[in-house]
């Protein structure tokens, strides 16, 4: 199973997310990098794979792709939403393996068929997907009909939370989708991520717990547990 930094990007800096409170985000200072300029802090924690958040272009405004090129030139592998509106979109950025959010880039479920590349961002808040107001289960079950190379669970509002995971709700989501499952938000340490593993997901987005030492740097740097 794959371990995934999450890298959130805002005004050319690496912030803290948070329960999704976008206009809360401060610089992430407080970690075990010695900077938060973004080729400075990857230097430092030395990721294997990586998942950027561009927060600029996520609330429309100036994408920050050439910082993200230089980001994604770091590591072996890097996801990026950059909040895509259309499939055109999801092409801007070379190198880096499209995320494709349901947040920002269909008016209904049924447009999501005209993406042909990268993964399905399955963004939740309260327990419902974003911005259609359905359950997890049902979205994957949806996703297994379109094209995507694998869908994430994102619990937005579980971020930077360390809540921590339930057995059962992951059980679910793993059933209704028969390809690659990835799932960010609210992991709070080692034992979640064999939770991850033990059902079935393919890989943990993961960053708060790193930096308070639940999960070991080394398993980021490796990119898989030990």
């Amino acid at each position: 199973m794959e371990l995934i930094l999450a890298v959130d990007l805002a005004g050319g800096l690496v912030v803290h997310g948070k329960s999704g409170m976008r206009a809360g985000y401060r610089p992430l200072t407080w970690g075990i990098a010695p900077s938060a300029e973004p080729e400075a802090y990857l230097a430092a924690l030395q990721p294997r794979f990586l998942y950027i958040a561009d927060l600029d272009a996520l609330q429309g405004q100036t994408p920050q792709d050439d910082l993200v090129r230089r980001c994604a030139a770091m590591v072996e592998r890097c996801y990026l939403d950059r909040g895509c509106r259309s499939p055109a979109e999801c092409t801007a950025v070379e190198g880096v393996t499209p995320v494709v959010g349901t947040e920002t880039a269909a008016r209904v479920i049924e447009d999501l068929a005209a993406y042909r590349a990268g993964y399905l961002s399955i963004d939740i808040k309260g327990g419902r997907v974003l911005p259609w107001g359905i359950r997890p289960a049902e979205m994957l079950a949806r996703a297994s009909g379109f094209s995507f190379e694998g869908c994430i669970i994102l619990n937005i509002g579980a971020v930077g939370t360390e809540r921590g995971l339930v057995e059962k709700d992951l059980e679910e989501m793993r059933a209704c989708y028969p390809g690659r499952l990835l799932y960010g938000g609210g992991v709070a340490g080692v034992d979640d991520i064999r939770l991850l593993a033990d059902t079935g997901f393919d890989g943990a987005i993961i960053a708060t717990a790193v930096h308070h030492g639940t999960v070991p740097l080394e398993w980021v740097r490796r990119g898989y547990p030990c």
